[in-house]
């Protein structure tokens, strides 16, 4: 899928629909990667996001084109991969059910966890720092929407200091291999 191509079918989307619209699709980053089945969304008046201030150095890909990766480094240790929605939004991708590249994501986490977490993902996936900008075009970096929206878990974001209530966190149903439990 070209970068148009997946632009396209997101096209004005914000981030809480992004959010959803991403459960159940195929990301790929150099060969290895699965089922998306967790995210959280992070829109532009939101106090715990990092566009909440405007653009910045850090955060300009937050601010570039629909369809592109924000890549930024959590607590100075794990890198963490979003996909920019609109301007200032985007959408953090928590959770993976791996399936493509086994051999490459376990020599990289060398522990049995391999995408259950946004920083497990993206040491499994080998997201890089010059990531961040990259479009979602089918080379180094790919995703492919599912056809059908499958069942979704809702619930607050987790690891936030602030908006902690808001709930703005999706999960695939039935799924294992989640960061967290839903409340039920």
């Amino acid at each position: 899928m070209t970068a148009a191509a997946f632009r396209d079918q997101i096209a004005g989307l914000g981030a809480v629909d992004l959010a959803r619209r991403l459960i159940g699709a195929r990301l790929v980053v150099r060969g290895a990667g699965g089922v998306v089945i967790e995210t959280e969304a992070y829109g532009r008046d939101d106090p715990a996001s990092h566009s909440f201030a405007g653009p910045t150095r850090r955060n300009a890909a937050m601010f570039g084109p629909a369809g592109h990766a924000y890549v930024y480094r959590s607590y100075g240790i794990h890198l963490c991969l979003n996909v920019v929605a609109r301007p200032g939004e985007a959408v953090l991708i928590r959770a993976l059910w791996p399936d493509v590249g086994l051999d490459m994501m376990q020599e990289r986490r060398r522990r049995p966890e391999l995408c259950n977490g946004p920083g497990r993902l993206a040491e499994a996936l080998g997201i890089r720092p010059e990531d961040d900008g990259a479009a979602f075009d089918g080379g180094a970096l790919a995703i492919t929407l599912a056809a059908a929206l499958p069942d979704l878990l809702v619930g607050p974001r987790i690891g936030i200091s602030k908006a902690q209530d808001v709930p703005w966190r999706f999960g695939l149903a039935g799924a294992k291999g989640l960061s967290r439990a839903f409340a039920r």
